[in-house]
């Protein structure tokens, strides 16, 4: 091989060479661009993920939402924010008051045993009812189901008395009342199913609708505090003339038809 021959031939080779070290820096350069491009997204999106998870924490819930919305009054309710319900014939001289809590157990058991009897009263003009719903289950718990199932009475309320009677009925009976730990009327899939069991709501798209959309939700708050400015500090309590109904020998409600018969008709005579 001449000198000239082996001279090109390493001129050729170091200019392979100083092309590829420029082809392996441009690789690393475009590689580091791509690192710094996806650290950045990745940053960004952790700042805007905390970003939104803070609004989220800061946003208030439905329930703080809806103590300073409007509120909606239920058709068939009188009074201020629709907060008094009466059922019952207009020419029933006196009215029973009713003091609840969707979620009160000892409620659900007055209303299994009693409940029939104080409807058949109504419906016979005996007395007319007045509802008093409460939520402080939900306070002792940290639940929202006594507000949702208030909610959702409202709703009922909303498509007839005859709804609302049915309604409560159902919410009460050992069919689908559950334990008090047990918040299910929070859910309004649960709401919807008990009320599949009330003809006037079954299919009822209007219904529906306001118990999802939490229509009454704000009345129900308004209610609540109705039952805490009433001094009752108990459910069930029933009451006439502004006197406790009380079983005979005790200061609570009567939980038997016979018990209840007693303590109504004592009342009626007043």
């Amino acid at each position: 091989m001449s000198a000239r021959n082996s001279r090109a031939n390493k001129a050729a080779a170091r200019e392979r060479l100083r092309l590829e070290r420029e082809r392996q820096a441009k690789k690393d350069r475009i590689r580091r661009q791509l690192v710094v491009a996806v650290s950045t997204v990745a940053v960004l999106a952790a700042a805007g993920g905390i970003g939104y998870a803070v609004m989220q924490a800061n946003k208030p819930s439905a329930w703080e939402a809806a103590k300073d919305a409007k509120v909606v009054k239920p058709k068939n309710s009188e009074g201020e924010n629709g907060t008094t319900i009466v059922v019952g014939k207009p020419t029933a001289k006196k009215t029973l008051e009713v003091y609840e809590d969707s979620r009160c157990p000892v409620c659900a058991t007055f209303e299994q045993a009693v409940g029939e009897t104080v409807k058949k009263d109504v419906d016979a003009g005996k007395y007319k009812l007045k509802y008093i719903g409460a939520t402080f289950i939900d306070n002792s718990d940290n639940g929202e189901g006594s507000k949702n199932a208030l909610s959702a009475l409202g709703a009922a309320l909303d498509v007839s008395p005859e709804a609302f009677m049915d309604y409560k009925a159902a919410l009460y009976s050992a069919n689908f009342h559950p334990e008090e730990s047990d918040d299910k009327f929070a859910e309004d899939a649960y709401l919807l199913e008990v009320a599949d069991s009330v003809d006037a709501l079954k299919n009822n798209a209007a219904f529906k609708k306001n118990v999802e959309n939490g229509t009454f939700d704000s009345w129900a708050l308004k209610m609540s505090k109705t039952f805490d400015d009433s001094g009752v500090t108990g459910t069930p309590t029933l009451k006439m003339d502004g006197k406790k109904v009380v079983a005979e020998g005790s200061d609570n409600a009567p939980m038997t038809v016979e018990q209840f018969n007693a303590a109504v008709d004592k009342a009626l005579k007043g």
